[in-house]
């Protein structure tokens, strides 16, 4: 057995038979081979649910918003508030839908207490037809640079992060 394996635990879980046969097609539309893979992941993507984290919580993540650029003001808007939270956008990606409404991803890392406001203010604008956050645990690390976020890495180039 290998040293870095983790111990497993064996439980029992009923269910209906209706919805174990809909587990069993997911499984099998997931490409699992068996139940407890698929139910090992998602536990864990229930415990990285925002909700469950704590607000000082070092994370990263995205956030996807679907928004209607032709409503006054928004995309003005959208840009400041990145701007005011530059310190916690790594990247973002803008794509044209159609005419009338854009996707865009912004990938973040931070507390997650300012990602969830940053979530919210995007959340509540009219003409934002989705927003959602999405994160996982972030382990705080101070890099080479030394600075708070771990940004500490090499590229063969010297440089400096703001």
């Amino acid at each position: 057995m290998a040293a870095d394996k983790e111990e497993l635990t064996r439980f029992g879980v009923s269910f209906p038979v209706p919805l174990i046969e809909q587990f069993d097609q997911y499984i099998v539309e997931q490409g699992y081979t068996n139940r407890s893979e698929a139910i090992r992941d998602l536990v864990r993507r229930t415990l990285l649910e925002p909700s469950r984290l704590q607000s000082e919580q070092s994370v990263a993540g995205t956030i996807v918003m679907v928004y209607d650029h032709h409503i006054s003001e928004l995309p003005l808007y959208l840009m400041e508030l990145q701007h005011n939270f530059h310190h916690d956008i790594i990247s973002t990606m803008h794509v044209h839908l159609n005419h009338d409404q854009c996707l865009e991803i912004i990938v973040v890392r931070g507390k997650l207490n300012r990602l969830r406001k940053l979530h919210q203010q995007i959340q509540v604008q009219k003409g934002v037809l989705y927003a959602d956050l999405s994160v996982t645990f972030l382990e705080e690390q101070t890099g080479e640079h030394g600075n708070e976020h771990g940004l500490g890495h090499k590229h063969g180039h010297e440089h400096e992060h703001l």
